[in-house]
Formats: C-alpha cells, sequence, structure tokens
C-alpha cells in the first residue's frame, strides 16, 4: 500500500510541469516581468517590469512601469479614472457579451485564476492590442510564457474611446484559443479568427455610434482598397478593411450564431462558415455569401434582390467606386481590359457610353474556374444581376440590349473562389481579361473576330507584364531608390518610402532571401521573413554582436548598418 502511494505520488510530480502551475500572487501596487511581443513593443523589447494598478472583478490591470513613471501626476489620475472605467465595461458588458455568445475563455486556466490579465504598454503605430498563445504553455515548454490567460492593449490609447473595442477583440482571441486550439485540438485560420475578433466591438454595442468607432475606421480603409482578399491576411490595414466588411454583412443576413457555431466546432475557416451555414438551416455556402457581398458593396440596394444590400442602418450608403471604363456613344467599338487577381478578393468595373447591342466578352486564365456576375443598371436606375456562364476554357459572353438607352451602365465582378485551406505563404495572382463590344447584331464578321484575337494576344502580354509588377521578380532585378535606410522599420508599418526601399534591397538580393520580390511600401509578413533571411544570412555582422542566435524581422541599428554597407558597395 504504502509502495503505491509512493509511485502515486511520483507519478504527479513528474507530470505536474506540463498541467500544473502554481496560482499568481496579484497584489495592488506590486510590480511584475512581463514578456511582450517586441515586433509591437515601441522600443522593441522582450521584457518588461509592470505595476499592477486595478483588481477588477474578472480582470488584473498592470500597466507598463517605465511608461507610468513618465506621466504627470494629472495623466496617472487620468489614466486610473479611465481603467476604472475599462474595468467596469469588461466586467457588466464585455466578458459576459462575448462569453454568452462565444464561450469562455480557458478557466480557471493555466494559472489557476478566473481573472485574465491586461498588460498596458506603448506600442508601435496605431496597433490597438494584441493576444499571445505562448501565454497559455508552462515555461517548460515555452520560456517566454508569462503562464496567465491575458491580453496587451497599447498604452497610449487607455483615454480614448477606442480602448473598449481594442479589449473586446483582443478577448475575443483568448476565448477562440480555448474553443478551437485547447478544447478542440485545431487551430483557426488567422482570417477567420481575426473576422471574429474585430466584430466583438460591434456584438458589445461599441459600434451604436458610428462617428468615430471602429466601424467607420474598418469602411475608410475598406474604401481605399477594397480590392484585398479576406482570406489572405498579412497582418496589414487594409485586411481588417476587406474582412471586417464582409463579416458584418454575413452577420447582417445570417445572424452571430454563425460565428459562434463556426467558432464551436472541429472545423476552421471556410469548412466551419459552411458548417454553421448548414448548422442553422441555410441554403446558402460560404461562397455564394461572399459573392452577394461582392454585389452588396457594389449597388447596396435591397430591391435588386434581398442580400444585395446592408441591414445595418450605418452601411446602407456604403458603395465602392469601380473602376470606369468608357465606349464611344456612337458605331462599332471594342474595349478590352486585362488585370490579374487573388483567391476570395472582389473586383469591380463599370461600362458606360456605347449605344446598341453590347456585347461582354469574359476570358479566364484557364488555371483556377472564375465566377463572374455581371449587373445592368437600366435609365430608372434599377439593376438587373445575372451570372455569367463560364465554359471548360473559363470564357463566356453575354448580349445586353439596348445599351445608351434602356440600359445606361454594365458592371462586371469577376472573383476566384476555389482555394478552401489557409496558406501562411503569399496568394498567387491569376491572369484574366474581358471585352465589351458594341455591334449592330448577333453576327459578326470573321474579320471582327480575328480582330478581337488579335487584341487578345495583345492583351495576353500586357497581363504578363501586369503579373510581373504585381508578383515582382527574382534575382538582382530593378533599382532600389535610396542610398541608405535612415530609420528603424518593423512588421506593420504601411506606406512607407523607407519599406518600399528596403524591399527593393531585399528584392536585389535574390531569390534566396525575397522570393516574392514585392515592392509595395507595407511591412507585411513577406518583408519580416526576407528581413529575417537576410539577417541570418549575415549572422556575425548583425546578430552576433546583440547577442541573438535567430533573425527578429526588426530591422534595427546592426541591420540597417549591414544593409548601408551594401548598398554603399553597390
Amino acid at each position: 500500500m504504502n509502495f503505491f502511494k509512493t509511485i502515486t505520488l511520483v507519478f504527479l510530480f513528474l507530470m505536474a510541469p506540463s498541467v500544473l502551475v502554481y496560482a499568481q500572487s496579484n497584489s495592488l501596487g506590486q510590480q511584475t516581468s512581463f514578456y511582450v511581443d517586441q515586433n509591437y513593443d515601441l522600443s522593441q523589447r522582450n521584457k518588461i517590469s509592470a505595476v499592477l494598478q486595478k483588481v477588477g472583478e474578472n480582470a488584473y490591470f498592470y500597466v507598463d512601469k517605465d511608461w507610468w513613471n513618465s506621466l504627470s501626476v494629472e495623466d496617472k489620475e487620468k489614466t486610473n479614472k479611465s481603467l476604472e472605467t475599462l474595468d467596469t465595461e469588461f466586467s457588466s458588458k464585455i466578458y459576459p457579451t462575448l462569453i454568452l455568445n462565444f464561450g469562455l475563455e480557458w478557466r480557471p486556466g493555466i494559472d489557476n485564476d478566473t481573472k485574465i490579465t491586461i498588460l498596458l504598454h506603448p506600442m508601435q503605430e496605431d496597433a490597438g492590442g494584441y493576444f499571445r498563445s505562448n501565454d497559455e504553455y508552462p515555461k517548460l515548454q515555452l520560456t517566454d510564457s508569462n503562464e496567465r490567460e491575458m491580453v496587451y492593449l497599447n498604452a497610449k490609447f487607455i483615454n480614448t474611446q477606442y480602448i473598449n473595442s481594442f479589449l473586446a477583440h483582443e478577448f475575443t482571441h483568448l476565448i477562440g484559443y480555448n474553443q478551437k486550439d485547447k478544447t478542440r485540438g485545431v487551430t483557426e485560420d488567422i482570417w477567420l479568427d481575426e473576422g471574429r475578433a474585430d466584430y466583438a466591438p460591434a456584438l458589445c454595442g461599441y459600434n451604436s455610434v458610428y462617428a468615430g468607432s471602429n466601424l467607420q475606421r474598418r469602411v475608410k480603409t475598406f474604401l481605399e482598397n477594397p480590392n484585398d482578399s479576406i482570406t489572405e491576411w498579412q497582418n496589414i490595414p487594409q485586411d481588417y478593411g476587406s474582412l471586417d466588411l464582409f463579416i458584418q454583412y454575413l452577420v447582417d443576413h445570417y445572424g452571430v450564431k454563425i460565428l459562434s457555431d463556426s467558432l464551436k466546432s472541429s472545423k476552421i475557416g471556410i469548412d466551419s462558415i459552411n458548417y454553421a451555414l448548414a448548422k442553422n438551416n441555410y441554403s446558402e455556402n460560404f461562397s455564394q455569401v461572399f459573392s452577394n457581398w461582392t454585389i452588396t458593396v457594389l449597388i447596396n440596394d435591397c430591391t435588386a434582390g434581398n442580400k444585395y444590400c446592408y441591414l445595418n442602418q450605418d452601411l446602407t450608403n456604403l458603395r465602392i467606386v469601380p473602376q470606369i471604363n468608357v465606349l464611344p456613344f456612337s458605331g462599332k467599338s471594342v474595349l478590352t481590359i486585362g488585370d490579374a487577381t487573388k483567391n476570395w478578393s472582389g473586383n469591380w468595373y463599370k461600362i458606360i457610353g456605347g449605344r446598341g447591342t453590347l456585347k461582354l466578352k469574359f476570358i479566364g486564365s484557364g488555371k483556377v474556374p472564375f465566377k463572374v456576375y455581371y449587373i445592368a443598371q437600366n435609365n430608372k436606375g434599377a439593376y438587373t444581376v445575372k451570372f455569367l456562364l463560364l465554359n471548360s476554357f473559363g470564357e463566356g459572353e453575354a448580349l445586353i440590349e439596348n445599351f445608351g438607352t434602356e440600359n445606361t451602365s454594365l458592371f462586371i465582378i469577376p472573383t476566384i473562389q476555389n482555394k478552401i485551406y489557409e496558406s501562411l505563404s503569399s496568394e498567387p495572382f491569376y491572369s484574366f481579361n474581358w471585352s465589351v463590344s458594341v455591334v449592330e447584331n448577333q453576327e459578326e464578321s470573321a474579320d471582327e473576330i480575328s480582330k478581337l484575337q488579335a487584341q487578345v494576344n495583345i492583351l495576353k502580354k500586357q497581363i504578363a507584364a501586369i503579373l510581373a509588377q504585381k508578383q515582382g521578380g527574382t534575382g538582382n532585378q530593378g533599382s532600389i531608390s535610396c542610398s541608405q535606410l535612415s530609420s528603424n522599420l518593423y512588421f506593420g508599418m504601411s506606406g512607407n518610402n523607407g519599406v518600399k526601399c528596403l524591399q527593393e534591397f531585399l528584392k536585389s538580393q535574390g531569390a534566396d532571401i525575397y522570393p516574392e520580390g514585392l515592392v509595395t511600401g507595407n511591412f507585411g509578413s513577406l518583408t519580416k521573413q526576407a528581413v529575417i533571411k537576410f539577417q541570418e544570412k549575415y549572422t556575425a555582422d548583425i546578430l552576433t554582436p546583440v547577442g541573438l542566435l535567430k533573425g527578429s524581422g526588426y530591422v534595427g541599428a546592426q541591420t540597417r548598418a549591414k544593409i548601408n554597407q551594401i548598398l554603399s558597395a553597390g
């Protein structure tokens, strides 16, 4: 009997590191060290000291010690009041609303404490916050774990109206980890995990006043760049813009249970949305919902069809501006356009001008199946939505009669919707072209067809150039627009000339460093990976002097010095 007890105790002791973590002390005013994400921290720190400023009903509120000490007495008082308000919002609204809809976070969790930890520290640019799944593991598995259920918020927003939305967003990630990774052993696609989190502020009522809301921010970003793929995640502003507007539409027409049921499922991504739609007795699948959304953001008109509009009153006037193309108002004419797109990206074109019977012809790349909708708008402003049937070669035609008189505008929406599973690599572009021509009758001469084919051949060459520009090349291609990098660069920066110069330099280093070769001015995941490869190529010059073994993707003093050395030598 004693022998058995001894064996049992030894077994429990050996198992303890992976299943037991001692509850941590959280006394008001105490100082604690926390690991943070250096890609977000304003000073690129990976560890900070923080002070416990507030103990709430459901959360501990820690603030970065250095940041706190930099505040004036007046600012400290103001911040403490904001923490009181944030605690009230979290306990009375955010926490109960989100667990009711999405389920619980891991509770009492790895720290054996029912309260979560909220850490505020200064962050890069306009980052609202983040969540680290590392914190959900024992230090024996991940040494930089804080061994707490916790989220991180940007301290600079503590006294703004955005802080509630940011907390709702990040807490949803904490719930998502428990529902997917911990409970069901699967990891959600990043785009859908972000989509649910970005809808959380709306669920908590923080978009009820549209002016200054998170929704208004997303609409502005979306209208500036509506063509972004909703499933390719590079953690840039336009990712949030397109995705949030799609999720708003999804919940508008199918309810928040689609987000909830897809979360409480062992399926992930598009498969989980299809599961939730079927579970709630909807006939549409993800592809049909996406198609209807692309039509909605163009016309937003319930009279054209009950699924072609937003129901949210703040979005009833939302409409993107399509690419406008003009045909001559008299005589026969042909207009041919070529472009390239990614999976689950919207593309919108408008044709005006011309008079007579309009012939629309679409030709896809042949590598992937396209879906094409075309919409005629008559002289009374009413829309007629139709689906263009394509053959096995990705080609299709349609005739629009009385164009220029009865029908005054034609819209074309081509999309690719065949990729189901998320990839961490950049999505490829696929080419397509379409043409419209005004004809006197349905029978065209062989000469007209020959001319059209010649235009198509020219267009294919133009498409190749577009693809080269969009996807970038490899090897030492292109010029570098600066002679040196004068400031630090980091993940999340957008529209930055320094980032553009960095990308040009990385591209010049060849396919081993930057195979995608994209020069956009946006510091996304592909640029970060290229920087890491460059840093590890020159470990002795960049990493060893600062005691690092692996590249970080952050372009600091050592990395800039090496880049500038190579630039000056060139």
